[in-house]
């Protein structure tokens, strides 16, 4: 008998289900100290995890964290009969929820970087610093595919594309869980990213073979090949079956045909909403029973619908033990694997002062200038020389150091002062160029009509040889998840995106147009910096600036990676991983469409304004000598794509070379083509590198006309290109057979720069 089966059978039927609860660390304390009062009354049976330690609104430095950690395993191993400690959960998204920890850039921004190398390093570090604090696990990464950018959680995506979202994941989860294991979950399980009419949590309208291609497929490749130890489901329903309550999701998916061999837990609330928002449940205890035997083994984030109302099912006979059984023994194998049965205690004198230290700044100023496009750059408007006399910089993004951050940082989440230094789009010009060359009013508000800072706006506007205009939106939690805040309140607040945060236009809010307008009007050239979380509408006010810089949310050291874009001393190399609508009316709008939705509207084309895959360089890079072998092949091999890039301008820089896919004919719609590689080469003057892509046949399967995974024969084009409208070099080849694929292992091509 193992450890774990040993442990399962000395359990009463309260301790087994106190293993599938969670609690807020909120609720153990008496103002900032442990209260052991409240433990003996919330922990005396044990617990399965503690929700947000460092994330809280505790305020706590990263020496208080570790003590209060530890006092709580402490706490668990002496006063409770089995000793079991429990899993310290945080929220890691760009970054540690915790003070002082470091604040890379948005999802989006990170996804913008089309580097997994630096997203493996990113998540190395977040992973260094949760574990200094005695986090065990993360909630992240988001492997939703936006669809729909009205919807406010887009910012945490990465992006449109599932096989960049699986790429970017992938990459994630490897250097999150590392060698030194942390559980990161991946989330949210599954088509979160497409809700009806972008708004949060509302229903899904995709079909069973778009489910598996697309919104599945980056889940699909976290399980097999990157291992992850937690799923999250999402909130919603699809076809009238909330994800929470969904077995064929939770089990006949993700643990029958995938294998997962993990921990599902629950979202914050997700299902108490089984009674309270899906009416699939008329009690908490029904939820809890639908939830536990969909598959979902623990609830966050407090003690609800998995305290009392489960303990009563299982006494009523309405659930069998064996169920719980089985929540209960995946808990505990987790707990096993993370080493905490044996250890659960974190080193104090081993705790800084300051999780964020140079060697993470450095790599959150590399992700920052990495994740940022250039959109528009009209006769070589940048870079800016840095003799130049006045830089007007205007906006309400441009000096707010709240503003640089996404939803779920220490400061966006909680707003509350994060410890560390972010530094604005203002501080960051200012040390190019100095502070006597730089002139600064903040204009607007992002929302809200006032227009009274416009006169000092236009004044200084007047006085410089250029104007950095900063504008977009502010990330984080709405007021109310239900009703729409006062004016009064929503002036002080106005965060615009962000989970809870979705628009109906996408369009700048505010009278952030009308000041763009009245400094168009001094006929000063305008460069536009935008600091967001999703595409915006940018048609109505393209022609008043003659540069536009796609920055996200860049994180702390965001100020400084936009400054050495605008002066030079960075060439700009990220892809944009979702498309820009030229109109909100157009959405969903994404390049891997089917053929047939193609039509033009009344007084508008169906054509984007910029689509995925574009971004601008301060060189020029050049293209040839494609070659593809064999021209034939068999459903099961592979071909080798080869190709030359070379830069041709005078500037070093970074070309995100795309390799696209697209069949002739197939059994079923398919889209017209599909990313299926990339490579990201860094070249300096002159100098050309050799790309090698191995394309497996495999990573081309789909679901044919009976829905049997198949690789399908036929005439396929290889299109590679540095974006997926501007394709450069062509050919073709040709799959010998098709052939149905039981289990697919692989997904992704390799590449090598040669």
């Amino acid at each position: 008998m193992t450890a774990i089966k040993s442990l399962l059978n000395q359990m009463s039927i309260e301790e087994k289900i106190a293993q599938l609860q969670a609690i807020p660390i909120d609720a153990l304390m008496e103002g900032k100290e442990f209260s052991e009062e409240k433990a003996r009354k919330y922990l005396k049976l044990g617990i399965g995890q503690i929700t947000r330690v460092a994330g809280s609104r505790l305020d706590l430095k990263p020496k208080e964290v570790v003590k209060l950690v530890n006092k709580v395993q402490k706490f668990l191993v002496e006063n409770t009969r089995l000793k079991i400690p429990a899993i310290i959960h945080e929220e890691c998204l760009s970054g540690l929820m915790g003070y002082s920890s470091t604040a890379f850039p948005q999802a989006i921004g990170l996804a913008s970087t089309w580097n997994p190398e630096l997203l493996t390093n990113v998540a190395s570090t977040i992973r260094s610093q949760g574990r200094l604090i005695g986090v065990n696990q993360c909630l992240s990464p988001v492997l939703d595919v936006c669809r729909d950018p009205r919807w406010g959680r887009c910012e945490e995506t990465y992006g449109e594309d599932p096989y960049l979202v699986a790429s970017m994941g992938l990459a994630y989860i490897t250097g999150l869980q590392g060698e030194t294991q942390l559980v990161a979950t991946a989330k949210h399980f599954a088509a979160h990213g497409f809700p009806e009419g972008g708004r949060n949590i509302a229903q899904v309208h995709v079909g069973n073979r778009e489910l598996r291609e697309t919104f599945l497929f980056p889940f699909e490749v976290a399980v097999k090949i990157g291992k992850v130890m937690s799923i999250m489901p999402a909130y919603h329903e699809i076809d009238g079956v909330p994800c929470h309550g969904n077995p064929q999701l939770l089990t006949n998916i993700l643990r029958q045909e995938w294998g997962f061999d993990g921990i599902v837990v629950s979202d914050y609330d997700g299902i108490r909403q089984l009674e309270a928002i899906h009416k699939v449940a008329s009690n908490k205890m029904e939820a809890a029973i639908l939830a536990l035997e969909s598959g979902v083994d623990i609830e966050f984030p407090t003690i609800d619908c998995y305290g009392e109302p489960l303990v009563t099912a299982i006494k009523e006979g309405l659930v069998s033990e064996a169920i719980i059984d089985r929540a209960v023994e995946r808990v505990l194998r987790i707990k096993e694997r993370l080493g905490l049965l044996d250890n659960p205690f974190v080193d104090e004198s081993a705790v800084p002062e300051r999780l964020d230290d140079r060697k993470s700044r450095e790599l959150a100023l590399k992700a920052a200038r990495e994740s940022i496009v250039l959109l528009k750059n009209e006769n070589n408007m940048l870079p800016l020389s840095k003799n130049i006399n006045k830089i007007a910089v205007i906006g309400p993004n441009a000096n707010d150091p709240r503003n640089m951050l996404g939803d779920y940082t220490y400061t966006g989440h909680l707003n509350i002062d994060s410890g560390i230094e972010i530094v604005t789009v203002l501080q960051g010009i200012a040390k190019k160029v100095g502070e006597g060359k730089v002139l600064y009013a903040k204009g607007c508000d992002i929302a809200g009509e006032s227009k009274e800072g416009f006169s000092e706006a236009i004044e200084i506007a007047k006085q410089a040889d250029v104007i950095i205009a900063v504008m977009g939106e502010k990330s984080g939690l709405p007021l109310s998840w239900t009703d729409i805040p006062s004016e009064e309140e929503f002036k002080k607040y106005q965060a615009v995106t962000g989970e809870g945060n979705d628009r109906a236009s996408l369009r700048l809010l505010g009278v952030q147009e009308e000041l763009l307008k009245e400094l168009y009007k001094t006929g000063k050239p305008i460069i536009l910096v935008l600091i967001n979380g999703r595409p915006l509408v940018l048609s109505p006010i393209i022609n008043y600036v003659k540069a536009i810089i796609e920055a996200w949310f860049p994180g702390e050291e965001g100020g400084n990676a936009i400054a050495d874009i605008i002066f030079g001393d960075y060439n700009p190399s990220g892809r944009l991983p979702i498309t820009f609508p030229m109109d909100t009316g157009q959405i969903p709008l994404y390049y891997s469409r089917k053929p047939s939705s193609f039509r033009p509207y009344v007084m508008l084309h169906s054509s984007p304004l910029f689509t995925f895959g574009y971004g601008l360089s301060y060189t020029q890079f050049e293209y040839s000598n494609l070659e593809v072998t064999p021209k034939e092949v068999g459903p099961l091999s592979y071909i080798t794509i080869l190709l030359d890039v070379k830069n041709v301008g005078n500037m070093e820089g970074d070309e995100v070379v795309q390799l696209y896919i697209s069949k002739s004919f197939s059994s079923v719609a398919r889209p017209v083509k599909e990313l299926k590689g990339f490579a990201k080469v860094h070249l300096k003057p002159g100098e050309k590198r050799r790309v090698k892509f191995a394309l497996p046949m495999e990573a081309l399967a789909f679901y044919d006309n009976f829905m049997r995974l198949v690789v399908e024969k036929g005439e396929y084009q290889i299109l590679i290109g540095n974006s997926s409208e501007n394709i450069i070099l062509k050919d073709t080849f040709r799959i010998k057979e098709t052939k149905p694929i039981m289990e697919r292992r692989i997904f992704l091509s390799n590449v090598q720069i040669e």
